[in-house]
Parts: C-alpha cells; structure tokens; sequence
C-alpha cells in the first residue's frame, strides 16, 4: 500500500489508517507541518478552520507516541467544548495504531467519569482551559511528564479570556516539551505567550484554497432590525427548507428567537454554549432525526457540528468577521447537494457586508421578500397539492363515508368539501403573517453633528439616557471565576475608586451574555493589556465598567473601532 502520506515518513500502519479512512492526500499545511513536529520542533501554523489542521499536529503526534506508558504524554487544549470533542473523536480514529487512549475533558461533563479515566491511564488529553485547570488543581491531572502540548484556535482562546489560565497550564508542563501552536491570526499576545513558551518555533502561514462553493446560493434580504422576525418567517413559508440553521448573536437571542419560531408552528430549539452536554446531544438528535425543522445557534454552539444534509444557512445576525460568514455559508450545500444561504441585512451593516463580498470575491444578490398575497398564494397551492395526492390514492374510505352520512342530511357535497378544507386549514392560524415595514435608511449623523441612535425612549444603544442615566437604573455585579463579587457590592460610579485607575465604558452587557472573562479577554486581546493589570469589571444590562491602569488609557483607546467580545463588535470610551 502507497499513498502520499507515506512519502511524510509516517508509521506505514498509521498510513494505512488514513487510507482505510479515505485520506490519500495530505493537505498544504498537512504537507507543512507534519515532517517539522516528527523531528521533535516547535511549530507556529497560522491556518483558517477547513485546512486539515487537527490531521497536521495529531498524526506525527501518534508516530512518536510511547505506548504503554503510565502518565499523560500529550495535552490539546481547545477553546470550546465542541472543539475538543472534534479533535479529540479525530485522534480516537487516527491512532486505531497504535491503539491510542485519548480522553476529552470539558466542563459540563460528571467530574468522576473524567477523573476515573486519568487513573486508569490516558495518552492523550484534549479539552478546555477551565476544565484542565481544576483536574491539576484537584490533584488529578499530572502534566510532568507531557511531551508535546498543542494549543488549538489560539486567539479564539484569547478573545474568551482564558490566556492567564493557559499560562499557568503550560507553568505544569516540563520545559523541554514540544510545542505546536495553531491560530487563524497572530495578535500581539499570542506573539508574547509564543515567545515565552515555545523554543525557536518553525512557523507557516496556510491560506484556504476556496472560500464558498459554487453549489451554495446566497442571497440577502434588506429589512428593518424589528422586522427581522417577520422576514424570518414569511421566507420559511415559501422556501423548500428540510432543515436549517440559523445564526443568532447571543445566546439570549437563540432562545428568544426558537421560542417564537416554535411558537408559530415551525419546530425549533436553540443550541447555546451554557447547554450540558446531554442536553445538547438531545436537541442534535431530535434534528438528525427531522423532529426540528430549525437550530438557532451561535457560532460558539455551532463549533464541531457535523451534518450534512441543511438545506438552508440563514444569518439572522451578521457576523462581523468575513471568515465566520464563509464558516456558517459551508454548512450547508454539503455531500454533493446544494444549499440556501440567507442574510437578514440591516441598512446600517452595509458596510459590513460590502466587506464580505470583498472577502470571498462573490457578489450576493438581493432579494424581495415574499408579499401577504405570495404567502396566501403559496399556502393554497400546497394544499391543493396535498388534496390531489389524497385524491389519487383514494385511501379516503371512511372519509367518504362520513361525507355520503352527511349529503344524505342534506349538506351539499360542495358545501361539505369547502367545511373540510377550512378544518384542514385551521394550523394556518397559528402562523399569523407579520407585516413588514418599509426600509428606513440609516444616517450615522443628524443635522447637530451627533450620531444618530435609534435606540427606545430616548436611550442609546449603551443603555443610558441623553443625561448618562442607566436605561433601567439597575446596576449588575460581576463575579469573577470564584464567584466572588468583583466590585465588593457597591454601586459603580463613573470614576474608579482606586488610585491610579481609569474607568471605561464598554458597549455590552448583560443583554449580550458576557461574563468577566470576555472582557478581560477583549483587553488583553486588542489592546495588548495583561489580563492581571485590568481591576474591577461591572457588567450591566447594556453596557459594562471596566477599571484599567492609567498608563494602558491611551492604547486601549486608541483601538477603538477594532474590539471584539466573540464576533460582537463593542465601543470602548472613557466612562
């Protein structure tokens, strides 16, 4: 047997693996990286999600994997949950041999299960950040001894907030381990931990040899923010969906928005990051299985998501990274079929959008949603359809039956007939046909110079009045991962209490779902602040007080306009 991954020097019998699994040719950065990790070097892999990846650090990975051994050899940290049950299923497949044992660790899972796998003995840890670190604080998990550490998706780790628990992970390995680090981009503090913990890495940069598929078609539909809903559910009526996901922001509005799909007659439930795991699992079988016709998901919950067979993408947010937009789109249009992918635009995400047709190259066509008279029309047509297959079987015996009963009291059959199709009609109630406004231009400036907001009553979209007022007047404490109360109960003001510190206002809050550690990630991240110099962090509902050194002021605003908390673009302003 031959195949070009013997050519990478790997074990015959892990390539014949691969060839059993239907792998014959390694991708760029498969043929990048796997010869570097096989001498025992440190790699750098800047490389988007679709580039074969996990293959590239898990398969030299198990060559020079020790078998029989009694501690961890191996750990992979991952940023979500999802993730590290994708590479760890993959490793599990690949290393058939040499009879790897690989165990995913992730919160949300029985603590007692996982630990009473570490005692018997594993090869290979994959999981996340949080979970890892309370199995060595539990004593459980013993890094001593690993040989190799991966860390996956770098910077989504970094945006998460979890970089100060990662440093002190890599603090438990040995010095002399070998390090791979994968990211689909290098900001500074990645650069930073890189230089830290990695010994004179090789590094590759891979770029994805096809954006979206020829066999997806897109298109988008301009409405108004508050019309989204009745977009939504206008086009489910004309469009021949089997199945479809949909793409929310938060996790709020995943609930939110499956409640009100379902409620209007279309089977639907929400998949969120906050879900246990079996919880999960239930929801993805009803809709493998066609007991849901709709997931609303964030692209978090999305993560390590296999299914082939959607019909229909519909971005029911915009996603503010091109990248994220190509990952959504690709989940349908999957196995040789084609698929939809819809937008739900808002005039003032033109802009946004302008930058995704520039990113994949595409020009995406707008579409008019379907008018009252489409959807009345469409509706009749369908049940003219369903009659004239009953009509052809002539399965309707008793059916019959009850309608000679009837004639013979003397209803006429036409009469009769027309009584039958209203019952046969009366679901339609259930999906009442929203109107749909006309589209209102978005002007960033009014007359006076001011930015114009759109916002309720008279309050911005940072949650507080024209007076700086809160929208709502409650304030929220934030806790951080003990659980202690990060402003000591006191109510934030808009100056910091400690001296030498600086009050900022960030654009999100407890609307949006985020917790202490998306801020202090989103710090760390784009203003290149370390995580353990940011002070006291008060999460609101529509906006958040962060306390940060004064000496850091001036960079973390001068990155405004660039901050992200996940794919949520947020201002950051002095408060």
């Amino acid at each position: 047997m031959t195949n070009e991954f013997t050519q990478l020097n790997l074990h015959p019998q892990l390539a014949q693996t691969l060839a059993d699994l239907g792998y014959t040719d390694p991708t760029p950065i498969q043929s990048a990286i796997i010869p570097v990790m096989l001498t025992g070097r440190d790699v750098i892999g800047q490389a988007q999600t679709g580039t074969g990846k996990t293959a590239a650090f898990s398969l030299p990975i198990l060559h020079n994997l020790a078998i029989g051994q009694s501690h961890v050899q191996i750990l992979v940290l991952t940023p979500t949950r999802e993730l590290a049950m994708q590479v760890a299923d993959a490793m599990y497949k690949y290393g058939r041999y040499p009879g790897a044992r690989v165990l995913a660790v992730y919160g949300g899972q029985s603590y007692s299960r996982q630990i009473g796998r570490l005692k018997k003995g594993v090869d290979i840890v994959v999981g996340t950040p949080g979970r890892l670190l309370d199995l060595i604080k539990r004593k459980v998990l013993d890094l001593s001894n690993v040989s190799t550490v991966v860390l996956d998706e770098a910077d989504e780790m970094l945006s998460m907030g979890f970089i100060e628990d990662i440093e002190a992970i890599l603090d438990e390995t040995p010095p002399t381990r070998q390090t791979a680090l994968f990211s689909a981009t290098l900001p500074q503090r990645i650069r930073t931990l890189a230089d830290r913990y990695m010994h004179n890495p090789q590094a590759f940069t891979i770029g994805r040899k096809q954006l979206t598929v020829e066999s997806i078609e897109q298109r988008y539909y301009l409405v108004n923010e508050a019309d989204k809903l009745a977009a939504l559910t206008r086009l489910f009526e004309v469009e021949e969906i089997t199945s479809v996901l949909i793409f929310a922001r938060t996790r709020l509005g995943t609930g939110e928005l499956a409640n009100e799909l379902a409620a209007r007659g279309f089977p639907a439930e929400a998949l969120h990051g906050d879900m246990s795991q079996d919880a999960r699992e239930r929801v993805m079988n009803r809709f493998r299985h066609n007991q849901l016709k709709a997931l609303v998901a964030t692209d978090v919950a999305a993560r390590g998501l296999d299914i082939d067979d959607i019909s229909h993408v519909f971005n029911y947010d915009l996603p503010q990274d091109p990248e994220v937009y190509v990952h959504r789109v690709g989940r349908t249009g999957r196995a040789g079929k084609t698929g939809v992918a819809i937008t739900l635009l808002t005039p003032k995400e033109r802009g946004q959008f302008r930058r995704i047709e520039s990113y994949t190259k595409q020009k995406i066509v707008q579409s008019v949603l379907p008018t009252v008279e489409d959807i009345k029309r469409q509706r009749e047509e369908e049940l003219v359809k369903r009659m004239l297959v009953w009509l052809r079987r002539g399965r309707c015996t008793r059916e019959r039956e009850i309608v000679t009963e009837l004639a013979a009291g003397g209803h006429d059959p036409a009469e009769i007939a027309a009584a039958a199709l209203k019952l046969a009609r009366a679901e339609e109630k259930q999906r009442p046909i929203a109107p749909v406004s006309e589209v209102q231009e978005w002007r960033p400036k009014t007359r006076s110079g001011s930015r114009r907001e759109n916002g309720r009553n008279g309050h911005g979209r940072n949650g507080r009045d024209r007076n700086g007022r809160n929208r709502n007047g409650r304030e929220h404490s934030a806790r951080d991962e003990n659980g202690r109360n990060r402003n000591g109960g006191t109510a934030p003001t808009n100056k910091s209490h400690e001296d030498g510190m600086v009050r900022l206002t960030l654009s999100t809050g407890k609307v949006d779902g985020i917790c202490v550690n998306h801020v202090v990630g989103a710090l760390a991240h784009f203003a290149d602040i370390p995580g353990h110099f940011i002070g006291k962090v008060y999460i609101q509902e529509q906006h958040t007080f962060v306390d940060v050194p004064e000496k850091f002021v001036k960079q973390a605003l001068a990155k405004t306009g660039i901050y992200r908390i996940g794919r949520q673009a947020i201002a950051v302003e002095r408060a």
